[in-house]
């Protein structure tokens, strides 16, 4: 009965973002991909939002009831049925009479079954596509027959352009790289192997105190159409962070928006949250929040990430299980545990597909003594609580369902701001 209703709800939101979007006229950049799509949303929304009206996807809203909500302007409402039937209400409201409605919608859509993109582009039209990376093995491939089909799905976004739209694709992906080909619309290229937004000579900003030399973010040098920009971005980690910054340039090149404005409007970008975001911890230690999701290519760039930080106490990886990889899993899972035992000194698993990255750990030449395994991100934040000591780094990652923000939460200086600072804070989240 509960499918049914949904399927229902799902069908009129959809239908009335559909006049929404016919009435209005918004124009329409969709994001895609595996990993980075909330952060160069985001990213976009910053850069554009200084000259434009524009609206983006909150937090992560991209599935088939989460674009149309966008569109109509509403919130998820969870299981109250009074709040699904006010958001049918104000779908109704803006196609009967007129409202004040963005001239920009950012859109991040995502693909957990076949045919879910395919069905958004027969009434969603993009003017701008971004497609962000892939990886090797990327999330949500559960439900596909295999990798190439999930990437297929998501091609549909490009192949929907009109003529007079714009693909914006990651250079270094080969497979994003390759979606030129399937549109005649224009195309911008980025990243750090080529493009004409490319970046070079990254770095982590680090800022010395008392406990150590503690990372503030990341810099990097972007070659603007020809024009040389330093880049700086604050409150979080990882070479990832520049592709979404690089994105949302090449929007604001496509948009003929000034590189210095937009050099601005970057810096003064909020990080999202639980994407390698820095927040301050127990005892004079810091946290590498990075628990909204975890596939093994942004597990893997986490670690790297992590076992590049000098001049720190100790390097400490608190990693759950990685979901949604079918037959990959076990694989990804034992990778991962091999590269944490070259990047860090305490390693923590959760959950039981964690229990092969332990093991890879192990055979790959980590003492079993600095290797810790739990069933539950609670049990693991009471344990490290304790062992936590001034100037350590603690990354904590793994995919939605293993709930790792809770481990976060044990351990961080002010749990009294989990709900401005951690994924997941919502009263229908924290109740389950």
């Amino acid at each position: 009965m509960k499918k049914f209703v949904k399927e229902i709800i799902v069908f009129v939101l959809q239908k009335e973002a559909r006049q929404v979007i016919k009435k209005y006229h918004p124009k329409i950049i969709t994001v895609t991909g595996s990993v980075g799509k909330t952060s160069t949303k985001d990213a976009i929304f910053s850069v554009l939002s200084s000259s434009q009206h524009i609206r983006k996807s909150e937090k992560s809203f991209n599935s088939e009831i989460g674009v149309p909500l966008t569109i109509l302007g509403c919130d998820n409402g969870w299981n109250n049925p009074f709040a699904w039937l006010s958001n049918v209400f104000h779908g109704l409201s803006l196609i009967a009479s007129e409202h004040e409605y963005p001239e920009w919608l950012v859109l991040e859509v995502g693909a957990d079954r076949p045919s879910d993109i395919r069905s958004l582009t027969t009434w969603l039209k993009p003017d701008i596509s971004v497609v962000t990376r892939f990886g090797k093995t990327p999330v949500h491939v559960e439900y596909f027959k295999n990798r190439e089909d999930l990437i297929q799905e998501k091609a549909y976004l490009v192949r929907a352009l009109g003529p007079a739209g714009i693909a914006i694709l990651n250079y270094d992906d080969e497979d994003v790289r390759a979606f030129g080909d399937y549109t005649e619309s224009k195309k911008i290229f980025y990243g750090f192997d080529g493009g004409i937004i490319k970046a070079s000579h990254y770095k982590v900003l680090t800022e010395k105190n008392g406990k150590g030399n503690f990372p503030t973010g990341i810099g990097f040098n972007v070659d603007y159409a020809g024009t040389p920009l330093d880049i700086e971005l604050f409150g979080s980690l990882g070479k990832h962070h520049v592709y979404p910054a690089l994105a949302a340039m090449a929007v604001g090149y496509a948009q003929g928006i000034h590189p210095e404005q937009m050099k601005l409007a970057l810096k003064n970008n909020i990080p999202p949250s639980g994407r390698m975001h820095l927040i301050d911890g127990i005892k004079g230690s810091l946290i590498i929040d990075d628990t909204y999701n975890a596939s093994p290519v942004a597990t893997t760039e986490a670690l790297q990430t992590l076992g590049t930080l000098a001049k720190v106490k100790r390097r400490i990886a608190v990693l759950g299980d990685m979901m949604e990889l079918g037959a990959h899993s076990s694989e990804a899972h034992k990778d991962i545990g091999t590269l944490a035992a070259k990047s860090c000194d305490i390693f923590v698993t959760v959950g039981v597909r964690s229990r092969r990255m332990a093991e890879a750990a192990q055979d790959a030449g980590m003492s079993e003594k600095n290797i810790l395994q739990f069933d539950s991100s609670q049990e693991a934040g009471a344990f490290i609580q304790n062992m936590i000591a001034e100037g350590d780094v603690v990354l904590v990652k793994g995919s939605q369902s293993m709930r790792m923000e809770m481990a976060v939460k044990e351990i961080m200086l002010n749990p009294d701001k989990a709900g401005e600072l951690l994924v997941r804070q919502e009263e229908e989240w924290t109740t389950r």
